[in-house]
């Protein structure tokens, strides 16, 4: 059969994607019943800052269609892992909030956690450069409390009508369905570079807090700003965290792309392992309270989704800690069919009227009645709360419990009133009676158009060695986008936020910053809009810079957990081996034999120890540290194999920790580290306490510039 003239394919193609664009180009933007749309960028609310209004019927039409455009896949967050655990408090917190678990110091309150990718499906990769969901239900005695957090202090966008789109923009593209779970591609680009209030989120999506070590190593934030409410009514504006007792640590993007393919169960397997070897992941809750008089005093809004509070200007009170101690029975019945709903709070937890917050207590429900199938959701095991329940409510499918009685409604004299209501006074829940009086209006206040201010915050806290890995993430991914204008934007855009950091990306991309764009940067706004008010002004410093955003400044005292690779094979040394091997665990880090062949092998002394994983199925990528103990034997058999060659190569390439006893120096002799071995973290017959010491501090930052040019 005759080929078919490549160009004459090429013509096809060409005026078959002019014809599509053509009929979008001449289309109207309409609703699903043909109504004409002004805005579909904000929901309709109560005063620029005030409620968004449930009569929103845009909104509800725009969230729902989407919400329910997978079945049974959770849209976002589909890939995820959970585990079960216990929450207690430090101290009575009751001049903030009368809910019962900041209170109650005695209690133990149960929870589940589930983290998970945003943007990949179910079988997509644990190491994806993405955001992390961080979400925990706790099971109150007042009821289940839901903190539906993210690895990452602020959102994408600003108002929920927005985030159909956002998420249209870094799914696979609808024509080709790729890429999987990445955002290096035109349409995520194309949407980031018109919608500026992204910016902020998306320049943490391009550090390190995007490829994390390890859900055990990442906080979580509540995002949004609420409210806490104490007895007497009383109201302060708070944002949650959840710090890692561990510190905050990540993989470099070439190591992420590594892991990838030698276990992309990465972070699913190290969360399981580490509670089933009894090293219970831990971190504490912290609360940034601010009083509500101090609602207007910051260069900021507190209602806007994109922003944060920096730790320097609001110190985080850590006041409980929560320890996972219990991995699922069942991933399906646990992991997959729990729902968290940011609409589930309890007395003395309440809301703002942040509008992406507003938008996601209407869309988080739809979303689980969605993939669950039913508004009896709650009644599976796993989104059971811990206190009994009852109401009016009947019927509907998977209906498992047996309603008794011969009313469902209130009032009734039949059933003597009951269920009866609760008073305030009781424990019922009572929202904070904010005044409202405003305007129905579709738009947004002018108070949340900074949206160059904080990513330079954030760029300008971080170290060194965080900022060379951003700029290569931005070159990674606009290279990867085909169309010029759209590194166009995006370069006009980094450039308002630091001029060093668009240069080096504009050199990697090798191409020049545009000196201005011609249309409006910022097009997240109605038809109607004032297009000028809403455009970013110029970047402030109110900061110059919050050391909490590096995670340089993280806890470096710790390597429990820690997976260290011993390169070994038979005539190893037991004596060089012992005298690490003690030290190491005590300290809660775990040694694993990387050997020529798996079963086990004999170390000089006679003795059967067994492999962990033979070196042709496992990469240095895995493991946090590498030690080469002696025995000339051991070190023959292993330079017998290049793979332990480029195992140390690359160990050293990524900034770990080496140490070497005895014979084990003629490993590092014929690696790139022989002409290193003044390195911090290059260790040759030293005491396993300095080894200890090095691993703690996760890397030896201070190698990158020798380690960039290693071609591994």
């Amino acid at each position: 059969m005759k080929e078919q003239n490549p160009k004459k394919k090429d013509t096809k193609k060409a005026k078959d994607l002019e014809k599509d664009t053509k009929e979008i180009k001449d289309s109207t933007f309409t609703t699903n019943q043909g109504v004409k749309v002004n805005d579909t960028n904000n929901s309709l609310k109560a005063g620029e800052r005030g409620a968004t209004l449930l009569e929103d019927f845009l909104l509800r039409e725009k969230i729902t269609n989407f919400d329910h455009e997978r079945i049974p896949e959770r849209i976002v967050h589909a890939r995820g892992s959970g585990a079960h655990g216990y929450f207690e408090l430090y101290e009575n917190l009751e001049e903030y909030s009368k809910a019962g678990i900041l209170n109650d110091t005695s209690r133990k309150t149960p929870v589940f956690v589930r983290f998970s990718t945003v943007a990949g499906s179910k079988g997509s990769t644990d190491l994806a450069r993405d955001v992390r969901g961080f979400a925990v239900k706790l099971y109150t005695e007042e009821g289940t409390w839901d903190m539906v957090c993210n690895n990452m202090p602020i959102f994408f966008i600003q108002d929920a009508m927005k985030f159909p789109d956002l998420i249209h923009s870094v799914k696979p593209e609808p024509n080709r369905e790729i890429p999987q779970a990445a955002s290096a591609h035109d349409t995520f680009y194309d949407f980031v570079s018109h919608t500026p209030e992204t910016l902020h989120n998306q320049i943490w999506l391009m550090s390190d807090r995007a490829i994390p070590r390890s859900y055990r190593m990442m906080e979580g934030f509540g995002i949004h700003t609420f409210r806490l409410i104490n007895k007497k009514g009383e109201a302060h504006f708070v944002k949650f965290h959840w710090k890692p007792m561990l510190g905050i640590h990540s993989v470099t993007w070439d190591e992420a792309v590594k892991i990838s393919g030698a276990d992309s169960d990465f972070h699913r397997r190290d969360l399981w392992e580490a509670i089933e070897s009894g090293h219970y992941p831990e971190w504490e809750l912290g609360l940034q309270i601010i009083p509500e008089e101090d609602e207007h005093k910051f260069d900021f809004d507190l209602l806007d989704p994109t922003k944060l509070i920096p730790e320097e200007m609001v110190p985080v009170k850590r006041v409980g800690k929560m320890t996972l101690n219990k991995n699922p029975e069942n991933f399906f019945a646990e992991t997959e069919q729990v729902a968290f709903l940011p609409g589930h709070i309890i007395p003395g937890i309440d809301f703002t009227n942040d509008p992406l917050l507003q938008g996601r207590l209407f869309s988080y429900r739809d979303t689980q009645l969605s993939r669950l199938g039913s508004p009896n959701f709650h009644q599976i095991p796993i989104n059971r709360p811990v206190i009994p329940t009852q109401n009016n409510q009947r019927d509907a499918k998977m209906q498992t419990s047996i309603p008794k009685g011969k009313t469902a409604y209130f009032p009734n004299s039949i059933s003597g009133g009951c269920p009866h209501l609760s008073k305030i006074s009781e424990g019922a829940f009572h929202a904070y009676e904010e005044r409202i009086d405003a305007n129905k209006i579709r738009s947004r206040s002018e108070s949340f158009s900074d949206h160059f201010s904080q990513p330079a915050l954030f760029y300008r806290s971080l170290s060194s060695w965080e900022k060379a890995h951003l700029a290569d993430a931005y070159i990674f991914e606009l290279g990867k986008c085909t169309y010029d204008h759209i590194k166009e934007r995006m370069l006009w855009l980094l450039n308002q936020i630091d001029e060093t950091l668009a240069g080096k990306v504009a050199t990697g991309l090798g191409t020049d910053i545009p000196n201005n764009i011609k249309q409006p940067i910022n097009q997240a706004i109605g038809a109607d809009a004032d297009v000028d008010r809403h455009q970013p002004g110029p970047k402030k410093t109110y900061l110059d810079e919050d050391p909490a955003l590096s995670q340089a400044n993280t806890k470096f005292n710790s390597i429990e957990t820690r997976q260290i690779a011993v390169l070994a094979t038979n005539g190893f040394s037991r004596k060089n081996v012992s005298a690490i091997k003690d030290k190491l665990e005590k300290e809660g880090a775990m040694l694993h034999i990387v050997a020529p062949q798996g079963g086990t092998i004999l170390c000089d002394s006679n003795t059967e120890h067994k492999v962990h994983a033979p070196i042709m199925t496992t990469e240095s990528v895995l493991f946090d540290a590498v030690y080469i103990p002696g025995g000339q034997k051991s070190i023959q058999g292993l330079l017998e194999n290049k793979k332990y060659i480029k195992f140390i190569n690359e160990a050293f390439k990524h900034c770990k920790a080496i140490a070497a006893s005895g014979e084990g120096e003629q490993m590092l002799d014929k690696t790139y580290v022989s002409d290193y071995k003044d390195d911090a973290a290059v260790l040759i017959n030293k005491k396993p306490e300095e080894f200890i010491k090095a691993i703690s501090n996760h890397r030896n930052w201070d190698r990158m510039e020798i380690t960039d040019q290693i071609p591994i």
